[in-house]
């Protein structure tokens, strides 16, 4: 059948694999075999604590034999509520090598949240930074948790660095002791009382991790991503960048929570054997140090980081030749921004092009990227080697001609294994089409040229993308709608100088309910505590009505157009 099928894009592969041989074996296998062929490369960076592959392996085996300890199982579902540090990417391999899954819940999640993914997938124990603490112990005794495996992103600080931070921002974090807490390296310890070998020996079908996204609906799912999945798009990745060599750093800013940190920056890296240089949070006001002090080869970020870089004066006549690759993903990539990007890299000694990347969690993340040497204006690329796209007549699985705009479809061995305990939301996603295969529907409006070249053009579904974060209106209208004096509210994307996308959201009160900014405050408070950071509302807004639309729905079409009209008038 793949010979069969169109690919027209082959011909712009220029040294790039049309089909790759895929291991059937777990994730951490996978890295395993890298770090028994280079024990002795850097594996990850994080603050100039350095571990070689072996090192890393061995930390990865520590923490298993913690999880054995505690009883863990194959399938048995453990949750990851942390930012980019060793203890992160630590638990994701060990929670793989003992064939149990691993649950990446967003650590700025609200209480609600936490609780909802929890449940989701019946996990009795996460594995959390201490900030989000507090947030589990509120909910605790709504979940099936056990125990709360506490980290401090200073645990894994060089000592300096560690004091530093302490003084600075650790000391603000006030936790109180509860017997369900543990500290990290408590926990390591109580490892050393394992004494069996753990031997790692899922296939590629098994399910490695669970990841969230809005589906179709808009509500939070649960995204089964099998190993063979994340194996894939490591190699495909690599394979695709075409000019990613062993040791090559890659600046790791993208989260581990979400497909493209998890994927690209930890996985595909690993694999190939490179340095993950690994930050818990990141500030565009030193992105110019990161640079300085670290050197990356290979750059994967969002649309607003790459502003952020244009913006920073510090970098003013400083040589960047040493960046091999600069992918931008998560957000569409104007070409107005990329011509600026491209601009700047070449005034900086980087004779190269950003390339920006296209995906979505429900197929990990990429699976079409911009070729090396080629490029097409307004154009997300071509797709990576054993991944298909065709564009279908919206709502249909009926393939329409090239340069017709329609349905974005994906087909390929990073496509998910479907949405956790969700099969009506899953059957509106993976649908068999007459060629025999099971395709992504991406709910993507976009076209694919005859040279096979894809286009996007914007979403089917609503879904604001705020600084590469998707979310998701009815969500927030749904935290909003549940405060008592709220009759029905509806939210839409504003333009942002920064963040390209932020939520406002517009509130009609029950009858007999005054405005005021004391009644605000109170919905603010209400739904800042039902959702998570990224997601709260830029503005709110009062209405006495909302528009509808000829059958009663409401038109957030209307107060899209609104909102619009009032910003070009400014």
């Amino acid at each position: 059948m793949k010979n069969k099928i169109k690919a027209p894009w082959y011909k712009y592969y220029k040294g790039v694999k049309e089909h790759l041989e895929y291991p059937d074996c777990s994730v951490y296998e996978l890295i395993e075999r890298r770090g028994k062929k280079t024990p002795d490369y850097i594996s990850y960076n994080y603050f100039g604590n350095q571990k070689t592959y072996q090192e890393f392996l061995n930390q990865i085996d520590e923490c298993a034999k913690s999880l054995k300890q505690l009883g863990i199982k194959k399938k048995d579902i453990i949750s990851i509520c942390m930012p980019n540090t060793p203890e992160a990417i630590i638990s994701f391999y060990a929670i793989n090598k003992v064939g149990a899954i691993a649950n990446m819940i967003h650590p700025l999640s609200s209480k609600e949240e936490i609780k909802y993914y929890v449940n989701l997938t019946n996990s009795k124990y996460i594995i959390a930074i201490d900030l989000s603490v507090n947030k589990i112990m509120e909910v605790i005794n709504e979940t099936k948790l056990k125990n709360i495996i506490m980290v401090s992103v200073g645990d894994s600080m060089p000592l300096i660095t560690k004091i530093l931070f302490q003084i600075t921002k650790g000391r603000k974090i006030k936790v109180e002791k509860k017997e369900s807490i543990i500290h990290w390296k408590e926990w390591i310890q109580l490892g050393k009382n394992y004494q069996k070998k753990i031997e790692s020996h899922d296939k590629g079908e098994t399910t490695a991790a669970i990841l969230y996204s809005g589906g179709t609906t808009g509500t939070p799912k649960g995204i089964e991503l099998t190993n063979l999945n994340l194996n894939a798009l490591a190699m495909q990745a690599i394979e695709s960048c075409a000019c990613i060599e062993e040791q090559d750093k890659v600046l790791s800013i993208m989260p581990i929570f979400h497909g493209f940190g998890l994927g690209i920056c930890i996985h595909a890296a690993q694999y190939v054997g490179g340095v993950s240089i690994l930050l818990p949070t990141f500030s565009a006001q030193t992105f110019d140090q990161l640079l300085k002090k670290y050197k990356p080869n290979i750059i994967a970020g969002v649309p607003t980081l790459y502003e952020a870089l244009l913006k920073n004066k510090k970098l003013d006549g400083y040589d960047l030749s040493f960046l091999k690759c600069v992918i931008s993903g998560g957000d569409s990539l104007s070409v107005s921004l990329k011509k600026k990007i491209d601009k700047f890299l070449h005034k900086h000694g980087a004779n190269i092009q950003v390339r920006e990347g296209y995906g979505l969690t429900e197929c990990v993340t990429g699976s079409c990227c911009t070729p090396l040497n080629d490029y097409r204006e307004g154009s997300i690329g071509i797709p990576y080697p054993d991944m298909y796209f065709k564009i279908v007549k919206p709502g249909t699985v009926e393939e329409i001609p090239y340069g017709e705009e329609g349905e974005i479809v994906i087909h390929g061995p990073t496509v998910m294994k479907g949405y956790l305990n969700n099969k009506k939301e899953t059957d509106m996603t993976l649908k068999k089409h007459s060629d025999g295969w099971i395709w992504l529907h991406t709910g993507d409006l976009g076209s694919m040229d005859e040279d096979g070249f894809v286009y996007f053009k914007q979403r089917l579904k609503r879904v604001i993308v705020s600084s590469g974060y998707c979310i998701y209106p009815q969500y927030i209208e749904n935290a909003i709608d549940s405060h008592p004096d709220v009759l029905m509210s509806c939210v839409i994307g504003i333009d942002h100088p920064y963040k390209v996308q932020v939520a406002k959201a517009f509130i009609v009160l029950k009858p007999g309910i005054e405005k005021s900014d004391a009644r605000l405050e109170s919905i603010k408070k209400h739904c800042e505590e039902k959702i998570a950071k990224y997601s709260w509302p830029y503005e709110y807004e009062f209405r006495d009505e909302l528009p509808k639309t000829l059958v009663g729905k409401i038109a957030y079409t209307e107060l899209e157009k609104e909102e619009s009209e009032r910003h070009a008038k400014k």
